[in-house]
């Protein structure tokens, strides 16, 4: 199911969250004290709408980590069910080791840091200042599997340039588009079943 970005409201603070890495080490919020910002994205591997951007995300990640802002990688998918498996931890790996990703990926076993964060659809993004308050959340850019939109990230990084200017916020935050996250059978967050039903 398609879905869009809930858009939790700008001024949020951060949620706390404490996750379970590929590399077998546990995050938390404190990874991004001292940054002068951070990237929370929610992603997967099985998604069309994430492997569309990946090539994107590995670059502008990897161009802001250098700038002293936190990145990590968030996949809250339900990997128990049989046909969400290639969301599995050990897959979590495979994918990493494959594309490239740098950043901190880690499971959201519990489902509760992408209801925290009203996460709604793979990829999501959600950009913090250095005081953990949310100061973007929505698209990477335009582009969706099969609009020839170009993929270059365009949204995200005037987000990105405003916080390292000291600049508000930009004014025009578009949300995001993807699958919906795959939740655990009877345990789905209202706005998931408020835009399901």
């Amino acid at each position: 199911m398609d879905v869009e970005s809930t858009m939790l409201p700008l001024g949020t603070k951060m949620p706390n969250f404490n996750l379970l890495g590929i590399d077998e080490k546990i995050y938390t919020n404190e990874m991004f004290n001292g940054k002068i910002g951070s990237l929370v994205m929610f992603i997967c591997n099985h998604c069309p709408f994430v492997k569309h951007v990946n090539d994107e995300i590995v670059k502008l990640t990897n161009e802001i980590m250098d700038k002293n802002i936190a990145v990590i990688g968030i996949n809250s998918n339900d990997s128990s069910q049989e046909k969400y498996a290639e969301d599995s931890i050990d897959k979590m790996k495979e994918y990493a080791t494959n594309l490239a990703y740098n950043f901190p990926y880690v499971v959201d076993e519990d489902q509760s840091a992408a209801k925290n964060f009203t996460a709604q659809c793979t990829p999501d993004f959600f950009l913090f200042d250095n005081e953990s308050t949310l100061v973007y959340r929505g698209q990477l850019d335009g582009s969706r599997p099969g609009n020839d939109i170009p993929t270059d990230g365009v949204s995200l990084r005037s987000a990105i340039d405003a916080l390292i200017n000291n600049e508000e916020p930009v004014s025009e935050q578009l949300p995001s588009m993807g699958c919906n996250i795959k939740w655990k059978v009877g345990e789905e967050p209202d706005y998931f079943l408020s835009v399901k039903n």
